[in-house]
Formats: structure tokens, C-alpha cells, sequence
């Protein structure tokens, strides 16, 4: 029913149809919750609200998860059972190997070089006259989109052939002619062009870390700093013994945070290279493999691998907010 929309005005009357189909099972659930009342009452008002969550986190989520997962030991054509051969593919496979390493790169350099910029930032702009202003200036790319963010760095990045009287209008590119050097196309060199994706996301994320970890710089009571300058401890053992210390939830928070999000980038890779020249990651390998090159069963398997590898992350960022809660 839903799936045979083709014209605009058809698309927004199933839009409309959704939505009375909503307010209809809202207005079921409330009108049962009504006629409840008492201790006992409350319990059944409590799942009946719960149970439209339940049911959308069921379709919505664990159905497709469950289908991936037995999606990804079956073949291309999703028709034959091959077991793991997806998986024994992606840590074989020469162009798979690749898209491995290069996600390596993403999850050990975004994250902490990320954190450090934004954590370096907000303790030297902590208390001083513009302090909103450079903190606004920081954050500003977390506004824009990842595909905004793509789109504003491959002009950054972009080449002009060194010819007669052509201009550079990439400012990278423009900046190393005005050096003497010769203009390069820094997207297609490998692994530079993985680095220079990598940037990106830094640039993005450096904001969140700067906002998050600022706060928590601001939450040092001020009679421990007091303390220490009355102790005379200089800048570098302020920050080594009690600002850091002071943080350090807070930044394996941000750390982890970031981590997720690096795992999953998709929208800079696609929208920058497309995932050619070797700069190709999981997140995008899986929307290659399933939408390009129709390979419906690899595609599935880098999904699953995807899920497993945030799994961990999730875990360890859950502990660590409980540990910093009970502490």
C-alpha cells in the first residue's frame, strides 16, 4: 500500500494517511488508559504507552537487524546460503583489506585529535574577553550538514591543471603555487587523500569537544584552582594534575561519542571521492556493495560488522557515564 506512491499529490496522501493512522492508534491506546484507574491501573497505563515504542523499536530496528544479520550469509543475489563466505571476503578481499585500514584511520585519528583541539581550546579561551565569540567560531561547523561540510572542502582541496594562465581555486592548491611548488590533486593521492577526509570530521567535531569539555572545565570547583596558583603550580601541572583529572569522564565521554560517529561517516566520504582512490570506509563500502554493485549479501555483511564494532564502544561509554554518576 504504502509503496506505490509515484506522483507527488499520491505521497502526500499516504503522509496524511499515516498520520490518521496514528491519531487513530493514539486515540485507541488513550481511550483503554481511560478506563484503568488504581495501583493496578497504572501498570497497564504505563505498557499501553509503552507498547507503540515497543512496536516501532520492533519494526523499526531489531526486525531489520535480525534480517541483515541472516541477509549476510547468503550470496549476492540473496538466493543461495554460502555461510561465512562475506565475512572470510572482507578480511581477504585486497579492495576490502583497504576499506579496513582506512576506517583504522578514521577511529584512531579523528577521535583523539578532535578531543585534544577541542580540549586545548577551551581551556585557553576559559574566562577571557571573547570567550563566546571564539567558542562560536569553533562550533560554527557543527551547523552544517556532513554533505554541506564535503562540498566546502573539496573546493578547499580542488585542482586546476599548472597550465598557462589557469587559476588555483583551491586554497590548498593555491597556497603551494604561491610557495613555488606545483599545484597537486591531493583527493586522488594515496593515503593522503584518506588523511584529508580525516580533516573534515576534525574540523566538524572539534566544536562538540570544545562545548562539552568547556562545561566541564567551568564544574572545577574554584577553590581547588585557587589552591594551586596560592601553590604556585604552573600552567603545565594545572593542567596535567587537576584539570585533566577533573575531566577525564568527560573526555572518555567525548572520545566514544566521536568514535561512534567516525565509525558510521559516510556523507564526507560519498560526497568528496565517493569512496574511489582507495578512501573508501565501512559505512560506505556497505551502500557501494548493496545499491551499486547489487551485492546484496556482502553488503549486509559489512552492516553487521559495522554494528558489531559499535557495540563495544556503546558499552564502554554506558559504564563509564554509571561510574562517573556513582563517583
Amino acid at each position: 500500500m504504502f509503496n506505490t506512491a509515484s506522483t507527488t499529490p499520491e505521497k502526500i496522501l499516504q503522509m496524511f494517511a499515516a498520520l490518521l493512522l496514528f491519531a487513530a492508534v493514539m486515540g485507541v491506546i488513550l481511550f483503554i488508559a481511560g478506563r484503568f484507574g488504581g495501583k493496578r491501573g497504572d501498570k497497564v497505563v504505563a505498557y499501553l504507552y509503552l507498547l507503540p515504542a515497543v512496536l516501532l523499536l520492533t519494526v523499526g530496528l531489531v526486525y531489520p537487524g535480525l534480517r541483515t544479520i541472516y541477509q549476510s550469509f547468503f550470496d549476492a543475489a540473496g538466493s543461495s546460503f554460502i555461510g561465512f563466505d562475506n565475512y572470510s571476503t572482507i578480511f581477504s578481499d585486497k579492495d576490502q583489506l583497504t576499506v579496513l585500514r582506512n576506517t583504522v584511520f578514521w577511529v584512531v585519528v579523528t577521535p583523539f585529535v578532535a578531543t585534544a583541539i577541542g580540549l586545548v581550546y577551551a581551556i585557553l579561551v576559559d574566562k577571557s574577553r571573547f570567550e563566546s565569540v571564539a567558542k562560536a567560531l569553533i562550533f560554527l561547523p557543527m551547523s552544517i550538514s556532513f554533505v554541506a561540510a564535503g562540498v566546502i572542502w573539496k573546493f578547499v582541496y580542488e585542482y586546476r591543471p599548472d597550465q598557462g594562465n589557469v587559476k588555483q581555486i583551491g586554497l590548498v592548491n593555491q597556497l603551494i603555487v604561491w610557495l613555488g611548488g606545483k599545484p597537486i590533486q591531493l583527493l586522488i593521492e594515496t593515503p593522503l587523500n584518506t588523511f584529508l577526509l580525516i580533516i573534515v570530521m576534525i574540523w566538524i567535531q572539534a566544536g562538540f569537544a570544545m562545548t562539552i569539555l568547556s562545561a566541564a572545565i567551568k564544574a572545577i570547583p574554584d577553590d581547588i584552582i585557587e589552591a594551586a596558583r596560592l601553590d604556585g603550580v604552573n600552567a603545565w601541572s594545572m593542567f596535567r594534575k587537576i584539570t585533566l583529572p577533573s575531566v577525564q569522564p568527560t573526555v572518555v565521554v567525548v572520545l566514544t561519542t566521536i568514535g561512534i560517529g567516525t565509525l558510521k561517516v559516510f556523507d564526507i566520504v560519498r560526497t568528496m571521492t565517493g569512496g574511489n582512490f582507495e578512501t573508501s570506509v565501512i559505512a560506505n563500502e556497505f551502500y557501494r556493495q548493496t545499491f551499486n554493485a547489487d551485492n546484496q549479501g556482502l553488503g549486509a555483511a559489512l552492516a553487521v560488522l559495522l554494528f558489531v564494532l559499535v557495540i563495544p564502544i556503546v558499552i564502554y561509554n554506558i559504564r563509564s557515564l554509571r561510574r562517573s554518576e556513582a563517583s
